[in-house]
């Protein structure tokens, strides 16, 4: 008959993992804890002080798909920190925005604001 050998583990070393577990949860405490120092909301900071465009206040609240296109516009083409083209950066700053506002966007604003994407198009000769 075979002789079969039964493994034990010491307590020592059981002990020895959790205290590695509180360790590491502590230093993810810590980890966290120096994250809040870095702005909530990257996305605002980004509208506020992107080098995409210096964008008119209040240009995505505008009535008019062709004014808020004709804005975009303006600001794209006078912009001296853009990166890229005037109507990839307008676009760009467009889409930005809808995406950040995600599902809490009214829909009537949604659809201005697709509307107003049509007309950057038309706008920039690209249709």
């Amino acid at each position: 008959m075979a002789h079969v050998r039964k493994t034990t583990h010491s307590r020592k070393s059981g002990t020895h993992k959790t205290a590695r577990r509180k360790a590491s949860a502590r230093r993810r405490t810590t980890r966290r804890g120096t994250k809040r120092a870095t702005p909530k909301r990257w996305s605002q900071r980004v509208t506020r002080e992107s080098d995409a465009l210096d964008l008119k206040q209040g240009v995505f609240k505008l009535t008019s798909p062709k004014k808020i296109a004709a804005s975009l516009k303006r600001s794209a083409e006078h912009s001296s920190r853009r990166k890229t083209g005037a109507y990839r950066s307008a676009l760009s700053m467009l889409t930005f925005y809808i995406n950040r506002a995600g599902k809490t966007l009214p829909k009537i604003q949604r659809t201005r604001l697709e509307k107003a994407k049509v007309e950057l198009k038309r706008a920039f000769g690209r249709e």
